[in-house]
C-alpha cells in the first residue's frame, strides 16, 4: 500500500479566515490519510521575500519525500505559471514568483515542472484561489503517487528574488542587511558564522604575512568556507557590531549571556547573525527595520 507523503503549508493566509481550512479539506477530499503540517500562515500578506526566507528555515527538518506547499502569491489570476519542482526527494508546489530563492542557493531543482495539467485541479477554478483550486489538489494527487511529470511539461528556469549579500568593505569589517524579523522582535541578517570566520581567519593570516609568517593557504580559496553549527573557529571577544549607531561587542550564545533589557549578536537557530534583547524587543531598541544595514568589524589588532 502506498504510504502518504507529508504535505506541508506555508501562506500569508492568516487565521482570520477559512483559507486555509478550505485547503486542508481539499486535501483531506482527495487523501483523507494525509498528513498536513501547517509551517506558517502569518508571513506578511504578499511578501514574497519572508516566505521564501521562512521556507528555507524549515523545509530542512521534514522527513524526505515532503510534498511543500507554498502560497504567497500576489500574481494569482495573472499569467505567472504555477510550478512543480523537486528538489532533492522534496516536491514544491510554488507560484513561479520566486519564493524557492534561498533554497536555490543552496540547492539545485532536478527537474522543473510548469503545472497546466487540469485533470488533477478542482473543476471550478477560480481567478483569486488557485491555493484552494490548484495547489491543495495537485498536492494530494502527488501525495498519493502520482508523479510530477505527469502535471505538464518540464522547463529549464524558474524566477528568483534578488537577495541582498554581505559585502566585504575593506580589510575591516563586513557590512550586511536585516533581512527579517522575528514576533519577538529578533533582527535576522544575511551574514553567516562562516562570513565572520572568514573574515577573521583572513585578518590573521594578512598579520602573519606582514609579520614573515607563512599561512597555510586556504583550502575554500575565495569561497566562504562552511562550519560547524557547534564550532567556533576562533574567539570573537573582539568582534563590533554596529546597528542603528549603537555597538555591540562581541559573539554570545545564548539570550540570558546579558541582562534582562540588554543587546547581544549571536548565531540565531537558522545560522544567520540575529541581533537580540534579552527578554526585549531588539527592532525597537535599535529603531531599525528590514533592509537596513549592519557592520561587522574585528578589532583584535593582534593574532
Amino acid at each position: 500500500m502506498h504510504q502518504p507523503r507529508i504535505i506541508t503549508l506555508l501562506t500569508d493566509f492568516g487565521n482570520q479566515d477559512a483559507y486555509t481550512g478550505i485547503m486542508k479539506g481539499v486535501i483531506a477530499g482527495i487523501n483523507p490519510s494525509a498528513n498536513i503540517i501547517d509551517i506558517c500562515h502569518s508571513i506578511p500578506p504578499q511578501d514574497i521575500f519572508s516566505g521564501a526566507y521562512l521556507l528555507f528555515t524549515a523545509y530542512k527538518y521534514f522527513p524526505k519525500g515532503t510534498i511543500h506547499i507554498a502560497v504567497v502569491d500576489p500574481g494569482v489570476g495573472s499569467q505567472r505559471d504555477i510550478l512543480c519542482v523537486e528538489i532533492r526527494d522534496d516536491i514544491f508546489l510554488v507560484p513561479d514568483n520566486g519564493i524557492l530563492s534561498f533554497i536555490l542557493r543552496e540547492e539545485r531543482p532536478k527537474r522543473i515542472i510548469r503545472v497546466t495539467n487540469n485533470r488533477y485541479f478542482l473543476k471550478s477554478l477560480s481567478n483569486t484561489f488557485h491555493g484552494r483550486d490548484v495547489f491543495a489538489p495537485v498536492a494530494a494527487h502527488l501525495s498519493l503517487g502520482i508523479k510530477p511529470q505527469q502535471l505538464g511539461d518540464t522547463i529549464p528556469h524558474l524566477k528568483t528574488l534578488d537577495i541582498p549579500q554581505p559585502v566585504f568593505k575593506n580589510k575591516e569589517q563586513w557590512e550586511g542587511r536585516v533581512i527579517s524579523i522575528d514576533r519577538f522582535g529578533n533582527l535576522i541578517t544575511n551574514i553567516t558564522r562562516a562570513h565572520i570566520d572568514h573574515h577573521i581567519i583572513k585578518q590573521k593570516q594578512n598579520r602573519n604575512k606582514g609579520a614573515g609568517v607563512r599561512s597555510q593557504k586556504s583550502e575554500a580559496g575565495s569561497r566562504i568556507p562552511r562550519t560547524s553549527r557547534n564550532k567556533m573557529l576562533l574567539p570573537y571577544s573582539a568582534m563590533e557590531t554596529t546597528l542603528g549607531g549603537k555597538k555591540i561587542r562581541g559573539l554570545g550564545t545564548a539570550y540570558t549571556d546579558v541582562k534582562p533589557g540588554k543587546p547581544l549578536i549571536l548565531i540565531g537557530s537558522a545560522g544567520f547573525l540575529e541581533v537580540s534583547v534579552n527578554k526585549g524587543d531588539a527592532r525597537q531598541y535599535f529603531k531599525v527595520d528590514r533592509g537596513d544595514i549592519i557592520t561587522i568589524r574585528n578589532c583584535r589588532k593582534h593574532g
